[in-house]
């Protein structure tokens, strides 16, 4: 694990203790029949032409307040607007300036599939997603390491989709020795913060064919989305770039009506 996850995960282990002895795991499984229907986040992924997964985001360690009174609701609306394939939502409170409730929010006011973005490191986190509507969860090999598994395991069991993390070729390998189907490349190093699209470049080709692709980090122009399409990529993550627009919805409708053209 890198130094700059190690704290944010750090915290996690905390609230997950936390939010345990609040509600028990299996006070939350029994919630999870009454938890809405899975709206099929890897399908919306899949169809053709390049998928955007647009992101709620207040504010990141690497930029610091990008929007700190965004309504998620809002958001929501305004993504699905311009033509998101899916949502991804920060619920991390430290760092991010995320909560559950956002991705409660966001889910009610769009069709769209939501995928909880956080720092997954215990399986509660998963049922708790799930209890709360979210369609899919991150799963961070960086985090996980050969553990990714039983957490792909619990995931599908819970009925989420995962959307698995890497950063390098040895990270890639465990998420594919894991079995998963949803694969996310981060095109930032977590060690020096510095983004390189090169790296999506650089793996995309070891990805198994049956592999959802996902494209993450760094993409903010039209040229960006069309270099991930030109190479394979079913999807781009993409919230800074958005956050930051005055009119969101216009701006992903140009994203990709260039991307598309």
């Amino acid at each position: 694990m890198t130094n700059r996850l190690t704290p944010i995960t750090e915290q996690r282990r905390l609230d997950v203790a936390a939010a345990r002895r609040e509600r028990s795991l299996s006070a939350l499984e029994a919630a999870l029949p009454g938890a809405s229907q899975p709206r099929g986040f890897r399908h919306a992924l899949a169809r053709p032409g390049l998928q955007v997964i647009a992101e709620i985001k207040r504010q990141s360690p690497s930029m610091g307040t990008i929007k700190a009174e965004a309504d998620p609701a809002d958001m929501a609306k305004r993504y699905e607007a311009g033509g998101a394939a899916a949502l991804s939502v920060l619920t991390e409170p430290h760092y991010f300036g995320g909560h559950l409730d956002d991705l409660v929010a966001a889910r009610a006011a769009c069709a769209l599939p939501v995928l909880r973005k956080d720092f997954v490191v215990d399986p509660y986190q998963l049922a708790e997603a799930r209890v709360a509507g979210a369609d899919a969860a991150l799963l961070i090999v960086a985090v996980l390491g050969t553990a990714l598994g039983e957490f792909l395991a619990a995931a599908k069991g819970y009925g989420l989709d995962a959307l698995v993390e890497v950063h390098d070729e040895a990270e890639l390998e465990i998420a594919t020795a894991a079995g998963s189907d949803i694969i996310g490349v981060n095109n930032r190093n977590l060690s020096t913060l510095v983004i390189d699209l090169a790296v999506s470049e650089r793996l995309y080709p070891l990805m198994p064919k049956n592999t959802v692709a996902v494209a993450e980090s760094g993409l903010e122009e039209v040229a960006d989305f069309t270099r991930m399409h030109r190479v394979g990529y079913d999807a781009v993550l993409v919230g800074t770039a958005l956050m930051r627009s005055g009119d969101p919805t216009a701006r992903l409708k140009a994203l990709l009506d260039g991307t598309h053209a």
